[in-house]
């Protein structure tokens, strides 16, 4: 991976990071300052706290990002220790996932008369559980990957004994 590559995309890790905090501080703020009314069209609080969860989900995938990028720089990424950001990125996806499901449950049944949305905003969670399943199965390549790494290991070993 070129220098530029690894710094455009930490570059874009930062910027999202810093806009996931603004979003959670404006959340915080307004539970805290209740600053404006609640007009009964939407249950505000649980969505708001609803909200720092999905970011906190947000936050935890960019730092195993972050360090997979770093590992991969330093080409460290196949080993035993990458499938810890691996599994943080699958699970922070599941939990933004969920997170998802609980904003579409507070949402529907203000969507009695228009079920479509309600429906819409399921299949959306779908996809979000989709692209878990996707980074499962790259989990499942990468554990190929390793293994393959440590078996070429141990048979440049053995080659190394018999020269």
């Amino acid at each position: 991976m070129g220098k530029l590559a690894v710094r455009a995309l930490r570059a874009v890790l930062v910027v999202v990071f810093t806009g996931t905090l603004f979003v959670q501080a404006g959340m915080v703020w307004a539970l805290i300052g209740k600053n404006d009314p609640e007009d009964g069209s939407l249950p505000l609080t649980p969505l708001r706290v609803i909200t720092i969860l999905g970011m906190v989900a947000v936050q935890v995938a960019l730092f195993c990002v972050w360090r997979l990028v770093a590992m991969v720089r330093r080409g460290t990424v196949f080993s035993h220790a990458a499938f810890r950001y691996v599994d943080g990125v699958i699970g922070a996806i599941v939990a933004a996932a969920l997170v998802w499901f609980a904003v579409t449950a507070i949402n529907a049944p203000g969507q009695r008369d228009d079920p479509g949305v309600t429906v819409i905003m399921g299949g959306i969670g779908l996809a979000i559980l989709g692209v878990a399943l996707i980074v499962l199965v790259l989990r499942m390549l990468l554990a190929q990957a390793v293994a393959r790494d440590v078996e070429a290991a141990q048979l440049q070993a053995e080659l190394d004994e018999v020269i």
